[in-house]
């Protein structure tokens, strides 16, 4: 039996190697009629995506963006749900070694364009439904520099999808772009500044894979469905990539979240492994809709945002199966989790977000230096970059000072953010971030995303965001708003804040209480203390 130490050097060796090719790897060396994906659709009808069609269609729509002068290195940028014509776009665009942009959907014209305008974008390919979001406005530019292609029917200047992969032949050959050439481009919030983006290098695959194989034992009997959106990183690293790198089947569902539809999918095809942020299994539990007699799942995987104690009792009860709690970041991946596979699988202590996975060194900081904390005091999260051979990623795009935030300086340390307690055995217990991002139903938002909407609008002086507890999505979305003397509290303010924020930022981001205060709390340098405001959130209705 192979190792896991074996695996990962099987894996570093292909996907680091200066010949890898993406398309190569993730598709074309596949059997052609084994399946890739299955497409559910709201219906439950179902279309089954072999390998053999990904190749086909991936390699005409490569030729017809290369004919728009796409090529190494350039960026493409998607703006679609879960669809078969996602992941064709995704592998013709690894085909040219251009990069790939995720925009998700819920994202406002101003939040896509930070992620669009700055970095060369040459073609946005967008859903039908979402091709309003980059017309002009005061955030997309009139003559932006991009071709869109529309899943739909073209107007106008667009160009349509389906025509682009019907009217071109396949591109004769993929470009061999190597392991450390850009795949993804994929931008994180942070508390401060705008969104910063990660390069994700092709050599990051061997690290997303071995979770894919070992965190999460996809086995290739699974009925695999990680429920994830692809415009963030764990759906797109574990819903798509991976399972594309390990030529394993994954289940796409084209639609939205509700707990009746998700109930319906897990029983009407047999999932029997399943991933989702705790928010999908709170909403679960909650729902008044029956649980279907004869699930199949065999593992439950939790990951976005730590894993509530409620979940787990009532999972052994109703799924019949435990749900484990696993940890990652967008910069690296997953590299904590109480994995499945049977070379990993142990005990889990109550509370245990999982030990370290193959291939990574994680430790315990102290808050005050480097050196490593005492087992079950809390420390600082970090990798040890030395001694962690999946380690991929180097810095943000474009962004030396935040990445000199996120290093130590001898580059040994990168630091996660957050805090935990290691106890003796390796396991470690989530504490706190140590930062402002809020995780809300598996998101992360950057407090200074929100922050810019609000304090656009005339009637705010001063704004803070910040997270504060909730039952269902972990954390919601609080403002505190100072408000200009001439503007009064309102409840028609409230909803016009809260409106502004959905249709400038993202949807699912609002504040969901807006508590209009004299002043914020701050230091003698000018910096709010947002501590405090989460220390003294008003509970009830939002403050007038």
């Amino acid at each position: 039996m192979t190792s896991p130490e074996q695996r990962m050097a099987q894996l570093l060796a292909s996907f680091g190697s200066p010949q890898a090719c993406a398309a190569e790897l993730l598709c074309d060396r596949h059997p052609a009629d084994a399946v890739a994906f299955t497409v559910v659709e709201s219906d439950l009808t179902s279309r089954d995506l072999t390998f053999g069609e990904l190749y086909e269609s991936s390699a005409r729509l490569a030729s017809a963006l290369a004919k728009l002068g796409v090529g190494r290195g350039d960026r493409v940028a998607t703006l679609m749900g879960k669809s078969a014509e996602l992941v064709v776009a995704l592998l013709a665009i690894w085909r040219l070694g251009a990069v790939h942009v995720p925009l998700f959907t819920a994202f406002a014209p101003s939040a896509i364009a930070i992620r669009i305008t700055d970095n060369a974008t040459k073609v946005v390919i967008a859903d039908t439904d979402q091709r309003a979001k980059i017309d002009p406005s005061p955030d997309i530019p009139a003559n932006a520099p991009w071709q869109v292609i529309t899943t739909g029917p073209a107007t106008g200047e667009d160009l349509a999808f389906a025509e682009l992969v019907a009217g071109h032949p396949p591109l004769e050959r993929a470009l061999p772009a190597g392991g450390d050439a850009p795949l993804i481009e994929l931008f994180t919030s942070g508390t401060t500044g705008s969104p910063k983006g990660v390069p994700v290098p092709l050599r990051a695959v061997a690290a997303l894979a071995m979770y894919q194989e070992y965190g999460l034992d996809h086995q290739p009997s699974d009925v695999f469905w990680n429920a994830a959106d692809p415009g963030w990183a764990y759906g797109l690293y574990y819903a798509i990539v991976a399972p594309l790198a390990l030529g394993r089947t994954s289940l796409l569902l084209h639609a939205g979240f509700s707990a009746a539809l998700t109930w319906s999918v897990l029983s009407r095809f047999a999932v029997t492994n399943f991933a989702a942020a705790p928010t999908v299994y709170r909403a679960l539990r909650q729902a008044d809709a029956p649980v279907p007699d004869g699930l199949q799942l065999r593992h439950c995987s939790s990951a976005g945002e730590p894993l509530t104690s409620e979940v787990i009792p009532w999972a052994e009860q109703t799924l019949g199966v435990a749900v484990l709690d696993h940890y990652g970041q967008t910069e690296v991946g997953m590299v904590i989790a109480n994995a499945w596979h049977p070379a990993l699988r142990t005990e889990v202590p109550p509370g245990s977000m999982g030990r370290a996975l193959p291939g990574w060194t994680v430790q315990t900081l102290r808050l005050d230096d480097d050196a490593p904390a005492g087992a079950g005091e809390t420390g600082r999260v970090a990798v040890d970059c030395a001694n962690s051979p999946l380690m991929w990623f180097s810095g943000y795009q474009d962004a030396p000072d935040r990445t000199a935030e996120r290093f130590s300086p001898d580059r040994r340390w990168y630091y996660t953010g957050d805090t935990a307690a290691k106890d003796q055995d390796g396991h470690l217990f989530f504490a706190a971030r140590d930062d402002d991002v809020i995780l809300m139903a598996g998101y992360r938002i950057g407090p200074f995303d929100v922050e810019s909407v609000l304090a656009r609008h005339e009637a705010v002086a001063e704004v803070a965001v910040v997270g504060a507890p909730d039952q269902l999505r972990g954390e919601v979305l609080v403002a505190f708003v100072v408000l200009r003397p001439t503007a009064q509290p309102s409840g028609d303010l409230v909803a016009e804040l809260q409106r502004s924020v959905k249709t400038q930022f993202a949807a699912h981001a609002y504040p969901r209480a807006i508590h209009f205060v004299p002043e914020l709390p701050k230091t003698p340098s000018g910096k709010i203390q947002r501590f405090l405001l989460r220390r003294h959130l008003p509970s009830g209705s939002p403050q007038m």
